[in-house]
């Protein structure tokens, strides 16, 4: 798989496996960080779905409220309490987006790639090892 019939010295392999070694470091750490943020979207997730429902369903009682009552301090408290509701919405439709369902397999597909890479470092790793084996 790998042109390993092209590396020819000891110290050739040494500094390939130095390299491999920091890469597979590197991708240990974005695993784990990932299997980190897989865990936390989840959770998350749900989360927000739910007190975004609450949110829309307040909004609806608001916008009902306000079109029964007539004009005065009451309508324009209501109409404020309608706009904070509205904030909020936007709020929370926003990290619905950053850390919702979708986030949660945007990062569930970097965490396959991830493992996958892995995978192919620590082949190559097996594989130079053993072929700087070979060498004398």
């Amino acid at each position: 798989m790998y042109s390993l019939n092209r590396i020819t010295t000891i110290t050739d392999c040494d500094t390939l496996l130095a390299w491999a070694n920091k890469e597979k470091s590197e991708l240990t750490l974005k695993k784990i960080n990932d299997e980190y943020s897989v865990q936390n979207y989840g959770s998350t997730s749900i989360e927000i779905e739910a007190i975004l429902q609450g949110v829309i369903a307040e909004i609806a009682a608001q916008e009902s409220v306000i079109a029964i009552l007539q004009e005065g301090p009451s309508k324009e408290e209501a109409i404020r309490k309608k706009t904070r509701l509205e904030y909020k919405r936007f709020v929370l439709t926003t990290r619905k987006e950053n850390y919702g369902s979708v986030a949660l397999l945007e990062k569930e597909l970097d965490l396959d790639r991830i493992n996958k890479e892995l995978t192919s470092v620590e082949t190559f790793i097996t594989d130079l090892t053993a072929h700087r084996g070979t060498l004398q």
